[in-house]
């Protein structure tokens, strides 16, 4: 998928998958899991608890990773990303109930 900006450059994006693993034992736990949920919704949707698929240029992933690692505990927390490419359509398979829409569909309002 190509996204066209409005000053004329294409930028390559690609799949990326998101995976988190937050220890909620204390409050300060559960507030970083907010934390990561929240901003991992401002860039893809959620497919899975703790599994987000991003769509996003490089830039955004490198935003993205860096905005993540800084909410979270390393010493307690995890964070997984998985780069799929922008050839994603042909790796991901699902089965079952689809939760959302996808990120590449066309919205019309």
């Amino acid at each position: 998928m190509v996204i066209l900006h409005f000053y004329g450059n294409e930028v390559k994006t690609m799949l990326l998958l998101v995976t988190y693993d937050v220890n909620t034992e204390t409050q300060a736990g559960k507030t970083r899991l907010r934390r990561v949920a929240k901003q991992c919704v401002n860039y893809g949707r959620r497919v899975q608890n703790s599994v987000f698929e991003c769509i996003v240029d490089n830039t955004q992933a490198i935003q993205l990773k860096e905005i993540l690692k800084n909410i979270i505990d390393e010493k307690h927390d995890s964070l997984r990303f998985y780069t799929l490419g922008n050839n994603y359509k042909n790796k991901v398979e699902h089965i079952g109930v689809e939760r959302g829409i996808s990120g590449d569909d066309i919205l019309i309002f």
